[in-house]
């Protein structure tokens, strides 16, 4: 329910009320959004590039290895790490954009 008193009602008036944001301004901040994804998926490749690069004993040598497996490696620590930020990441992406956009006075 709705308080409707006397000093509710002049407080709301008094208030100014948030301007709604301009075009340039959420352009701003769907570009930070996307590079604060593009820098997770980076780092997350770079992780997930070394989790694969770690040998195995109990992997079968004759379904890995070899000079196709190391030149394809990237791409497959590459997708990984876009499909996890896609399904929300680890929330570093998030922390990002929040930062980056205080730098910018976006809050």
């Amino acid at each position: 329910m709705t308080d409707l008193t006397a000093s509710s009602l002049t407080a709301n008036l008094l208030t100014p009320a948030a301007a709604a944001p301009s075009a340039a301004e959420m352009a701003k901040r769907g570009q930070i959004k996307d590079t604060s994804q593009k820098f997770e998926a980076a780092f997350m490749s770079v992780m997930i590039g070394q989790m694969l690069g770690q040998e195995d004993e109990s992997v079968d040598k004759a379904f890995s290895g070899g000079q196709g497996a190391e030149m394809f490696k990237s791409f497959l620590a590459d997708g990984i790490a876009k499909k996890m930020v896609a399904n929300g990441g680890v929330g570093l992406a998030a922390s990002v954009q929040r930062e980056m956009l205080k730098m910018q006075g976006l809050h």
